[in-house]
């Protein structure tokens, strides 16, 4: 089955009882049993939720995995994964990431006795000095946040696979529709459902998808014993939001296209962080791991100041300033001041992310007025 179907149709089924094609919102906390311990399946909603099996099944199906766990949101997931862990153990992360899961890993992982290493992961056999008896897991978004840094997920695999080490991959800004982690040898993707997967700004989700059994159950554990778990209503966005995953991604990439070479031509601005670039350091691994390049971008003005990002920040129309990403609408954002506040200033300046840096999410919105409005807002 090819993927624009799987979208549409994989893990869902119509409802037994009425046939409707979509799948029901089930709003209930309880199930009623025969007898205790003889259900249908359902117990109570922390541990299982129809509405919510259905969009798993439909997730793990479009990532070519096994399993799929939902969550209240990509944080909570990301906090499932780190679960898994013990004091003591390590993990190696790029020093590229979303300000949210760099907080985590620092202010709460971190006091619970976990070490974490930050390494340039753009060369994979960057990591190997980091890895001892002690690391457990190898933690990756590519692109990163908001750099748009490219990791080749297959090096890593082939690193962290001998060493009986987790890869997990962050596949946020990519999409289901660009990129398979799992393929490419990963053991877990995650996704901030929020983004391109609901596609419309209205939940906040988060997901895992993996292949092994018994990961799977000991993350179904966590999520059933910690609770941060999605409302059904979230689950039902989500399960839409991937029937048009297809097209939307389709128009994010033509447009972000048009708008990363825009920028790269416009007179007033600096340097355009877009993979699509043939230039682009880890063009080549994009190119062969990806099936796009994606509406994710950041770029700098040659007045590389402050004053001169918030001008721009602050006089578009059609991008609006949020954080956020992957909806249909475009976003622009500060991330030093917004997404990547959460990590010290002197951290974000030695990995490359300056006070004046400016990240776009480009939108399915027609391309003409999108030009158009950042061209009257760099001036």
């Amino acid at each position: 089955m090819k993927l624009s179907t799987k979208l549409i149709h994989a893990g869902i089924e119509p409802d037994p009882s009425t046939g409707a094609i979509m799948t029901p919102i089930y709003q209930t906390s309880t199930y009623v049993q025969s007898a205790p311990g003889v259900h249908k399946g359902y117990e109570y909603a922390r541990s299982q939720n129809p509405t919510r099996a259905a969009l798993e099944s439909a997730l793990a199906h479009i990532e070519n995995g096994k399993h799929g766990l939902c969550f209240s949101s990509g944080v909570a997931a990301t906090d499932a994964v780190l679960r898994l862990l013990v004091p003591g153990d390590e993990v190696i992360a790029a020093n590229d990431m979303y300000g949210g899961t760099y907080r985590l890993f620092t202010k709460i992982f971190q006091k619970a006795g976990i070490r974490f290493h930050f390494v340039n992961m753009q060369d994979a056999e960057a990591i190997r000095p980091y890895i001892n008896a002690q690391t457990k897991l190898i933690w990756a978004e590519t692109p990163t946040n908001p750099l748009m840094n490219i990791v080749d997920i297959a090096a890593l695999a082939s690193i962290s696979r001998p060493n009986h080490i987790l890869l997990c991959v962050d596949n946020t800004f990519a999409s289901p529709y660009l990129q398979n982690p799992l393929d490419l040898g990963a053991d877990i993707v995650l996704h901030s459902a929020t983004k391109y997967l609901g596609g419309h700004s209205d939940t906040i989700h988060g997901c895992l998808v993996m292949n092994d059994d018994q990961l799977r159950e000991q993350l179904y554990f966590i999520q059933k014993s910690c609770g941060a778990v999605p409302g059904p209503q979230d689950c039902f966005l989500v399960l839409r939001g991937l029937k048009t995953l297809h097209v939307r991604m389709d128009r994010h990439c033509l447009n972000g296209t048009a708008i990363a070479h825009f920028l790269r031509n416009h007179p007033k601005v600096g340097k355009v962080y877009w993979c699509g670039f043939e230039d682009h350091p880890g063009y080549a691994v994009a190119t062969r791991q990806m099936r796009g390049y994606g509406g994710m971008m950041s770029f700098t003005l040659k007045d590389d100041s402050v004053d001169a990002a918030m001008k721009v920040l602050s006089s578009t129309h059609l991008f609006a300033l949020a954080e956020s990403l992957g909806g249909v609408e475009s976003l622009i954002n500060h991330p030093a001041s917004m997404t990547h506040a959460s990590i010290p200033r002197e951290e974000r300046l030695k990995n490359g992310l300056s006070d004046s840096l400016i990240r776009l999410s480009v939108g399915i919105e027609d391309v003409e007025d999108l030009t158009a409005d950042l061209r009257q807002a760099i001036g």
